[in-house]
């Protein structure tokens, strides 16, 4: 089955998109990534179909769709910096939702009805209990988290409306890198806590500032669920295999279950790397929850999934990946 089916992966030139295309092309799929490169990196698709393009153009969209016979598209191409968002949510709104809607009428302009979307835990915004469960209240704190909603909610309409097929997968802490290390995590912001603390070991920063060491945690530091992001790959797979064999329509978090704090992924970074990681405590930020960790429950019973990398192993591909020093120009 999978050897014909033609897989359109929109921002599949970014850290966790390219991640996936080399899923999908290492178990027999055709991936055509198509991308504008505005946070991606080319040197990113390796050995796969690239289109320049953005989601809001429907010209080069729909001459993909004319020239390829799509069976499913994936979707990476919304912008995802927390604060960013807050400063400027015309971007994230005009990008997340508007040209994700664009590129749902390219969809159904030619008739394809399989969709993988790339969503967040953001989705939640500040837990009501843990671990969150798919049944948690979905309330976010900023735009981007709104804005992952608002596309959760288009497609359930577009679901009962045109027949499309989709599963948004509700990602926690993507981390890591291929092993093979000819992939990985290379930001134009760089916010993401593992790249930032190895980052200090390279001497690319000072020091890791720790915001607020006095929650309620046994540690006094945030807990968060880090995922590698083979595995997040793997779970793509396995949701489009879903949606071919003709499965329903779904959310799935997409997380380990279990959580880490800052001090401890800092002492696996050390553990890792045998050197010594400077900090600096500083003031809470806000917005911040004490604890964001998922129930992976529902994945397991869906996807049959079950994470492979453990928290010493996602360290350890995302060291290799640092001290290779690969920087894409964006």
């Amino acid at each position: 089955m999978s050897a014909l089916k033609n897989i359109l992966v929109v921002g599949g030139a970014g850290y966790i998109g390219s991640h996936v295309v080399r899923e999908l092309s290492d178990n027999g799929y055709r991936a055509i990534v198509y991308d504008n490169l505005s946070e991606g990196h080319k040197e990113a698709v390796v050995g796969n179909e690239f289109v320049l393009g953005d989601i809001n153009d429907s010209d080069t969209l729909n001459k993909v769709f004319e020239n390829n016979k799509i069976d499913v598209v994936m979707h990476f191409s919304a912008f995802a910096y927390v604060g960013e968002s807050v400063e400027n949510p015309e971007k994230y709104y005009k990008n997340n939702v508007c040209a994700t809607v664009n590129l749902l009428s390219s969809m159904l302009k030619y008739n394809v009805k399989n969709f993988i979307f790339s969503s967040t835990c953001a989705t939640y915004g500040t837990p009501v209990y843990t671990p969150i469960d798919e049944k948690h209240p979905q309330n976010p704190i900023n735009p981007y988290g709104n804005s992952k909603v608002m596309v959760e909610k288009i497609l359930s309409d577009y679901s009962n409306a045109y027949g499309l097929k989709y599963i948004a997968l509700r990602y926690f802490n993507a981390a890591g890198a291929h092993p093979d290390g000819s992939i990985g995590e290379s930001h134009r912001i760089e916010t993401h806590l593992i790249p930032l603390v190895l980052k200090t070991l390279t001497k690319e920063k000072d020091a890791i500032h720790i915001f607020g060491d006095d929650y309620d945690t046994p540690d006094g530091t945030c807990i968060r669920d880090y995922i590698h992001v083979c595995d997040l790959a793997v779970a793509h797979r396995k949701a489009l295999e879903i949606i071919l064999s003709g499965g329903e329509s779904k959310c799935i978090n997409l997380g380990t279950g279990i959580g880490h704090s800052v001090k401890e992924i800092i002492a696996v970074c050390e553990k890792v790397t045998g050197m010594k990681v400077p900090t600096i405590i500083s003031n809470r930020r806000q917005g911040d929850p004490s604890r964001l960790v998922a129930s992976n429950d529902y994945a397991k019973e869906t996807l049959g999934f079950n994470p492979r990398f453990d928290i010493y192993e996602t360290v350890k591909t995302a060291w290799e990946w640092e001290k290779r020093s690969k920087t894409w120009a964006s």
